[in-house]
């Protein structure tokens, strides 16, 4: 069985070292909003989004190695599969709000 299983790791990542004037290029739209989350959407350059996994979602740890830089409490919820470049991203409406005065922790990753 293979072992990648098409699954992209952190330290896979270092293939982004040619590409990194491509970061430069990852488009941020304005948020959006429903009666409980805010919403944005993330475009990347053809040659950041090759890396994309195509069956799942991405951790937080592993788009913020791909270039993406947000503040805290996005999620990566879903894939659009006709623009899988596109990156679909939420978090609760008053994120920021419940946690300015706590400290981030960062996870360290395998």
């Amino acid at each position: 069985m293979p072992s990648n299983l098409g699954c992209v790791f952190l330290s896979d990542l270092d293939q982004l070292a040619p590409v990194k004037q491509e970061m430069g290029q990852i488009q941020y739209s304005e948020k959006y909003f429903d009666d409980t989350m805010e919403y944005r959407h993330v475009i990347l350059p053809p040659e950041v989004a090759k890396l994309l996994p195509k069956n799942r979602l991405l951790s937080e740890n592993e788009w913020r190695a791909m270039g993406v830089q947000q503040s805290r409490g996005w999620v990566h919820y879903a894939i659009h599969r006709p623009e899988p470049h596109i990156m679909l991203f939420r978090r609760p409406l008053n994120y920021q709000q419940m946690h300015e005065n706590q400290p981030h922790v960062t996870i360290p990753s395998k």
